[in-house]
């Protein structure tokens, strides 16, 4: 019986003086400024892409030599590229809208880079 009373006061002092699982806090601005850098990449990326296809365009429309569908092919090609840039940029303003706004509905640390 004394056996039993020991193990017991034994198992209910581990109990109450148990440490603490040392997790990772969830840090919502980790998250936050991972995910914006991860835009930022995309965004360089896809600027760089449309300027190279703003070059290839370029360079079409001027060795053409008069060649209609060379010079249509390059002004499709230059129109398009403007239109990707456009919706590049547009996706990381609204992103940034998204993010101010969540930022002050949710709480948190204003991110300043």
């Amino acid at each position: 019986m004394k056996k039993l009373i020991f193990i017991q006061a034994l198992i209910e002092t581990l109990l109450i003086t148990a440490t603490p699982a040392f997790a990772q806090s969830a840090d919502v601005s980790k998250i936050q400024t991972f995910i914006q850098n991860i835009i930022q990449i995309l965004v360089t990326l896809g600027g760089l892409i449309a300027v190279g296809f703003f070059i290839w365009g370029g360079y079409g429309y001027m060795t053409s030599s008069g060649n209609p569908e060379s010079l249509d092919r390059s002004k499709k090609t230059i129109l398009y590229s403007a239109i990707g840039l456009a919706i590049v940029l547009g996706a990381f303003v609204l992103t940034n809208i998204v993010t101010q706004l969540a930022t002050s509905a949710f709480g948190g640390s204003t991110l300043s880079h």
